[in-house]
């Protein structure tokens, strides 16, 4: 007999998992072992099977963790550096579903 359950996709596992913590495209990628772009074609996909939802994607933006800098251009995506003190250290971009 085969089992009617089927498994969830991993865009589907993901979506599930932002229901529940927020997370960055790298713990996404570590976590569900794709790499960083694949994690962040997947938030984007989820986020336009919200649209018509009651539920929306939520992001954190990428901050400077030097000078506190948050007004980036690319949300999604974790930059190189800051563009108002040229420091490197930028904290990634959390996604969470609410």
């Amino acid at each position: 007999m085969r089992e009617a359950k089927a498994s969830k996709t991993t865009r589907q596992r993901i979506a599930d998992r932002l229901r529940t913590e927020a997370m960055s495209a790298a713990a996404i990628a570590r976590d569900f072992e794709v790499d960083t772009a694949t994690a962040v074609s997947h938030v984007e996909h989820i986020a336009k099977s919200l649209e018509n939802e009651d539920e929306q994607l939520m992001v954190a933006p990428p901050t400077c963790r030097d000078c506190g800098f948050e007004d980036f251009d690319d949300l999604l995506n974790r930059p190189g550096r800051c563009p108002d003190c040229k420091s490197e250290s930028v904290e990634e971009p959390a996604f969470r579903i609410a």
